[in-house]
């Protein structure tokens, strides 16, 4: 009866099968035991983990198995075991085997880097092939892996060949009748999958690395790329629109801010910060943006690892917002963050989406003021997207490009940093000291017209491999994030003494902040301590230095300077001007792809793909999240803000005004 059922010739099949099911709860148990200090180690939440995991990777090895299946049902019964079908079968083997080893080494290393299993993110490095392959390779020790990959790869293969069951493959002629019958529960469990399973079913408990240690990698990589965006409206909670859109202009209206769309779904607005005593500032702004630097990192900030002497230094001479945080995880984020002042958008971020030229960024404030935009980046900007992102929203480009063009449609000039300027290079670009080079040379020539610029840098050696030019610091190259912080932070000191040396210093605002902290995981929703990050003013026009405590965001930061410069200018940002809040007022938001968070004191609401909404009081001591009942005000206002940002996107809402 079992052999009617299972006929021997799926034995290579099954072996597939339950090989991969053996070596996916060994990678689980391994990741288990990596964050067993994080995990919710009750014995029901322990067992629920692994029995979700199991029952994902029964989805995801259906998917393997119908290629195979779809090969064994219509060849015939006659050429069994003929030298294709063994060519065919010890090939798909052997293919198989490639894809879920190297799949399931390539979880270690996702998780050494994000504490999670594949998502989204790997899905852009599945793009940017070039910077990931090189990373890889200046990471780790790619022969070595690839040997212990195609030695798993064989040793399983000879198992099986020991076994006797490609014999009992290539002997058996079942009836097409048997076939069938091993063939279906197969294909039902993958349309299954297809249309009713999705990969947040995997997110049952509170503890964020019980929730991930639940899911399959493979599976949970097509997912993202399935997923890489997500509307708002179809998985988000929502209110009335009209709601939302009274609620975000009221409280623009209440700074003092004109609509100048009234009526309309809009927060196009005139923003007034001059008066009679006022003087106008037309300085240089020079922002760098800081690949990874969490807040605990600086001193400054609570941290006692003494890596940052030269921003810790800053901080008593800038204006110092202490209580900062990041909208996001990735560096695209934090751009979009930035340049457009808007909360994240659930999926990618709007840097590499499709509709993303344009747009009202905080660069065509200093368009209205006559400056000159640049977009520096020591890699190639070809990589996510952002070389057509700031060339389609009116910035000059600097990049070491590597032959990848812009798109013609793209009217912007693109300066290369060539190989004569470059002391060290790595995997995702040059080191920080020969981009602020550059940034200086640039400037020379933009002071030198009589030009005003503004300088959107973005640095990249506090990225593993974490190599830089040896003999700069006490910490030697390539060991460790530490080394990279310390580094990165000395380059940012030498820059400024250059600097410092050149005409145009004086009249240079330098504007410093972390596109995000070096890792996003926690147990809880999202991780609040997390998003905090470092961000400073130094050298304003008035001289001003202090610290400022309050909540915000990485999209107040401009909005803020704005109004240290007294320009009036019509805005359609959501930041504010950090120095007109009152503490009720105060508010972050963070998020990752799907969940989205709302902060205000220390309660955090966060919003859901699966139109969920919960609420949290937040223990900054230890970073613990506590539920608490629904405040239904908090939730109307946190919905707002999304829906309206997201409004805005779909429907051209962030669009220049004409």
């Amino acid at each position: 009866m079992w052999a009617k059922i299972f006929p021997k010739r799926f034995s290579v099949l099954k072996a597939f099968v339950l090989l991969f099911l053996f070596i996916s709860f060994l990678v689980r148990l391994s990741l288990f035991l990596w964050a067993f200090n994080e995990v919710d180690k009750n014995f029901s939440e322990v067992l629920r983990t692994f029995f979700t995991g199991l029952f994902f990777d029964i989805g995801t090895i259906s998917f393997f198995t119908i290629p195979y299946l779809i090969y064994l049902m219509i060849l015939p019964n006659r050429w069994v075991g003929s030298i294709l079908d063994k060519s065919i079968t010890f090939f798909g083997f052997f293919l198989g085997l490639f894809i879920i080893y190297f799949s399931f080494l390539g979880e270690f290393t996702f998780w050494e880097e994000f504490q999670r299993r594949y998502n989204f993110i790997a899905v852009d490095y599945l793009v940017y092939t070039y910077e990931v392959v090189k990373n890889i390779n200046e990471s780790y020790p790619l022969p070595i892996l690839i040997s212990i990959l195609l030695l798993l790869v064989f040793s399983s293969l000879y198992l099986v060949v020991k076994l006797g069951l490609f014999k009992n493959t290539f002997h058996d002629k079942p009836s097409f009748k048997s076939k069938l019958n091993g063939m279906t529960p197969w294909v039902l469990i993958m349309i299954f999958f297809s249309t009713v399973v999705t990969n947040q079913q995997s997110e049952w408990s509170l503890n964020t690395y019980n929730n991930e240690l639940s899911k399959a990698g493979i599976y949970s990589f097509f997912a993202a790329f399935r997923n890489n965006e997500l509307s708002y409206k179809e998985f988000y909670p929502n209110i009335d629109l009209d709601k939302a859109f009274d609620v975000v202009q009221a409280d623009y209206i209440k700074f003092g801010d004109k609509m100048l769309d009234p009526g309309n779904k809009s927060i196009y607005r005139g923003i007034h910060n001059t008066d009679s005593l006022a003087v106008v500032a037309i300085p240089n702004v020079i922002f760098i943006c800081i690949e990874s630097l969490s807040g605990k990192f600086m001193n400054a900030l609570g941290g006692d690892q003494n890596i940052t002497p030269v921003l810790d230094s800053l901080a008593n001479e800038s204006i110092f917002f202490t209580n900062l945080y990041a909208t996001g995880t990735r560096t695209v984020r934090g751009m979009e963050a930035i340049t457009l002042s808007i909360p994240p958008t659930p999926g990618s971020s709007i840097v590499k989406r499709q509709n993303n030229r344009d747009l009202f960024t905080i660069g065509e404030v200093f368009k209205v003021e006559g400056y000159e935009r640049n977009f520096f980046y020591g890699g190639d900007g070809y990589f996510d997207n952002m070389n057509t992102y700031f060339g389609g929203n009116g910035f000059n480009i600097v990049d070491r490009g590597r032959g990848f063009l812009l798109d013609t449609s793209i009217n912007t000039k693109r300066t290369n940093i060539e190989d004569s300027e470059v002391t060290f290079e790595n995997a995702w670009g040059v080191c920080d000291q020969d981009v602020y080079n550059k940034v200086i040379m640039e400037a020379d020539k933009a002071h030198a017209s009589g030009t005003p610029f503004f300088d959107f840098v973005m640095t990249t050696s506090n990225h593993k491999p974490y190599t830089y030019p040896e003999g700069k610091i006490d910490i030697p190259s390539g060991t460790g994030r530490n080394g990279a912080v310390k580094y990165t932070d000395f380059a940012i000191g030498e820059f400024l003494k250059m600097a410092s040396t050149k005409p145009w210093y004086k009249n240079t605002v330098f504007v410093i902040m972390s596109d995000h902290c070096a890792n996003s995981a926690g147990k809880g929703e999202l991780d609040v301590q997390n998003f905090h990050i470092p961000a400073m003013i130094f050298n304003a026009p008035n001289g001003t230095s202090k610290k400022v405590n309050t909540l915000c965001s990485q999209i107040d930061i401009f909005p803020t300077l704005f109004g240290l410069l007294n320009w009036d200018y019509s805005s359609n940002l959501f930041g504010y001007d950090i120095f007109k809040m009152t503490p009720k007022e105060e508010r972050a938001f963070i998020g990752n792809y799907r969940k989205l968070g709302y902060l205000k004191g220390n309660k955090v609401l966060v919003l859901g793909d699966q139109e969920t909404a919960n609420f949290y009081s937040w223990n900054p001591l230890d970073n613990s999240l506590k539920a608490l009942p629904m405040d239904n005000e908090f939730l109307e206002e946190s919905i707002s803000f999304y829906q309206v940002a997201d409004y805005l996107y779909h429907n051209d809402g962030l669009k220049l005004k004409q």
